[in-house]
């Protein structure tokens, strides 16, 4: 009986841990694969909010969003 109770425990604790590490990884190839915000929609918005957007500001805008999720990622 005790035997019983040991494997079971120990197989939900294996199945959380498989579960939350493949979801986690699920999740970083999903957003890897389909960004957040693209920079057509950058530009859509820039543009509704009555800017001008030059391609220099579009590149610096998604550089500094791609760095702030890099140190997102190292914390």
């Amino acid at each position: 009986m005790g035997l019983t109770i040991a494997l079971v425990i120990l197989a939900l604790i294996v199945g959380i841990a498989i579960g939350f590490f493949g979801a986690r990884r699920y999740m970083e190839n999903y957003l890897r694969n389909n960004p957040p915000i693209s920079a057509d929609m950058l530009r859509t918005m820039m543009l509704q909010m009555g800017q001008k957007p030059s391609d220099k500001k579009l590149h610096q805008m998604m550089q500094t969003m791609k760095n702030q999720a890099k140190k997102a990622n190292k914390k």
